[in-house]
């Protein structure tokens, strides 16, 4: 029985077998000659609900647009760039386009400029690839299709013709990196970020449980106790981050896990603080010697910067606004410091002693300030309130059973330990 292929047919003329090595014709010379590209999701198939079909495409635009001068932009209503659909059989696309069934050929896409990506409806879709077809990975394939690339002879390549599997490692080869990046360019700043299979996997596998469990009370992965960063957005939502995932809580509602780089492409992942600065409303990340500045989700020009650009250590363990000062504060180890963000520089006389925050720890893993002004410092399952006006720490607890803004609180009867 023959593997799962694209239904496109191959530079070389042929259908090629998987292990015959060809030269590689990375494109066919046909591009679209914009960077924003809107696409349109036109149906799904049936035993996938519209979010997960949503979190499944976008993701694999996003894989394009971190190696390449590319964005995209979904639209709901309208004509676009690029409309995906699923078909069954014979879709006016000619007999040698026509869906074979369950099995064999499971999609098929046009070259620019016709921009079309057809799916098989017949198939079994899945995100996490255990029982049938993932959607995520024959999306993402045919999507290279849709920018002007070809079938690719080599073997691990996203754009072989024989679709790839979810595994550990990076998803785009050297082959498919360069062949994009000839028709495109390089991503601002040449901040090529590839995604990781094992990342993407658990991702696709966290939206597959929470389809699966909705009207439970499954509790979000980071509710065990461990977080890379919290912070909230611009509207005060708060976000939540651990590896390549993270959950949006309002007003005690929790969000599915959803893929970092969906909302914030180029993002590394497995950021280390995480701050929204409410003078600029921008969002800040911070992981090893990288700093990045988003307006909403649109990477601002110059970033990523260098840390020490800033004068700013590498690896801070948190990141919050402080609005006594009007400023960044970050924490690393025994010491602060305090970012000016119009000059984007160290306040002078900085860093400081950490003992300056009378009761906090060294190593915390997040911070935040609510609406009514209290900061909220995080370290493992524990948090620490801390009061600007009185200068000192009134609460400490488990933030998964006093804190009911943070998604967690199952017990609505147990509170923190208030100290005044």
């Amino acid at each position: 029985m023959s593997s799962p292929r694209c239904g496109v047919q191959d530079a070389w003329g042929q259908r090629v077998s998987r292990h015959r090595r060809k030269k590689r014709y990375a494109h066919t010379g046909e591009k679209w000659h914009k960077r924003h590209l809107t696409y349109r999701i036109m149906n799904g198939p049936r035993n996938l609900s519209p979010s997960q079909v949503h979190v499944a495409v976008k993701t694999a635009f996003q894989l394009w647009s971190n190696v390449s001068g590319l964005i995209f932009q979904e639209l709901q209503h309208g004509p676009a760039d690029i409309r995906l659909a699923f078909f069954e059989g014979e879709h006016n696309d000619g007999t040698g386009n026509a869906f074979d069934g369950p099995g064999g050929t499971l999609a098929h896409a046009f070259f620019p400029f016709r921009g079309e990506a057809h799916f098989d409806m017949s198939e079994r879709w899945t995100l996490n690839g255990l029982k049938g077809h993932n959607l995520f990975l024959v999306t993402a394939h045919e999507i290279g299709h849709t920018l002007g690339l070809v079938h690719s002879p080599v073997r691990h390549a996203l754009m072989s013709p024989y679709y790839k599997k979810m595994g550990s490692n990076t998803l785009l080869s050297w082959d498919d990196i360069t062949a994009v990046q000839q028709l495109y360019g390089k991503p601002p700043g040449d901040s090529v970020q590839p995604l990781g299979g094992r990342a993407l996997r658990w991702t696709m596998q966290d939206w597959q449980i929470f389809q699966d469990s909705k009207g439970g009370s499954l509790t979000p992965h980071y509710c065990q106790g461990y977080f890379d960063a919290i912070t909230t957005d611009e509207d005060g939502t708060v976000l939540v981050f651990q590896g390549s995932r993270f959950w949006t809580v309002s007003n005690g509602s929790v969000s599915a896990p959803l893929p970092l780089q969906m909302r914030w492409p180029q993002l590394s992942l497995a950021i280390e603080a995480a701050a929204f600065s409410p003078l600029d409303s921008k969002l800040y990340f911070f992981k090893g010697r990288r700093i990045w500045r988003y307006s909403r989700s649109d990477l601002d020009p110059g970033f990523p910067m260098k840390s020490s650009d800033l004068g700013l250590p590498n690896h801070p363990d948190c990141a919050f606004f402080y609005h006594p000062l009007g400023h960044m504060v970050l924490f690393r180890g025994s010491r602060y410091y305090v970012l000016n963000l119009e000059s984007l520089s160290v306040e002078p006389y900085y860093p400081r002693a950490l003992r300056d925050w009378k009761g906090l720890p060294r190593g915390l893993n997040g911070a935040l300030t609510r609406p009514d002004g209290k900061l909220y410092f995080f370290k493992e399952q524990q948090y620490w309130r801390f009061d600007p006006e009185k200068v000192r720490i009134t609460a400490a607890g488990r933030w998964t059973e006093s804190l009911p803004w943070v998604g967690c609180h199952t017990t609505p009867s147990l509170q923190g330990n208030d100290i005044l």
